[in-house]
């Protein structure tokens, strides 16, 4: 018994330490974004195929998401690979949403964040780099799958980019 009491004591110590890291609240709409995903669907008027693995960092205050294109460059390298963090400031219910791809580069700057706003479970930001761009994310529940929608802004009128689906792997 002697033994055992130091163990279980170190047990339950370790327990409340996890749960005092833990943050008070994080958004349960992007709980639902963690996991490895498959997107699928239209980019740019092709067809395309993306791995996606997204998990919680930083004490769970952002999501982050790490794209990476099935389809290869010239170099055998993937064709596309995004890095994407998403944040919720539970004060506000605002979204932030931080873009970094292998398109053009050129440093992080404004131009790749996003604001956004909820709505049921979607959220809809708005990026303002060379006009405006729309994406939105939507959650089904009862598939437990999002799809992206992404549209360019010509002086008010949104022209599709991208319509994809992400399922689970």
């Amino acid at each position: 018994m002697k033994k055992i009491l130091p163990i279980f004591t170190l047990i339950i110590a370790a327990t409340f330490s996890a749960a005092a890291q833990a943050p008070a609240s994080v958004d349960p709409l992007l709980g639902h974004m963690t996991g490895n995903w498959v997107l699928q669907g239209v980019i740019a008027g092709s067809q395309t195929t993306h791995d996606i693995e997204s998990d919680w960092v930083l004490n769970h205050e952002y999501i982050r998401l790490h794209e990476i294109s099935r389809e290869k460059n010239t170099q055998g390298q993937p064709a596309y690979e995004a890095i994407v963090f998403i944040g919720w400031d539970r004060s506000s219910g605002d979204y932030t949403c931080m873009w970094l791809d292998s398109t053009e580069g050129g440093g992080i700057n404004a131009q790749a964040i996003a604001h956004g706003k909820r709505s049921g479970d979607q959220i809809a930001f708005v990026f303002n780099f060379n006009g405006i761009f729309h994406t939105t994310f939507v959650y089904n529940k009862s598939a437990d799958t999002w799809q992206w929608i992404m549209d360019n802004d010509d002086k008010g009128k949104l022209l599709p980019f991208a319509r994809v689906k992400l399922t689970r792997k």
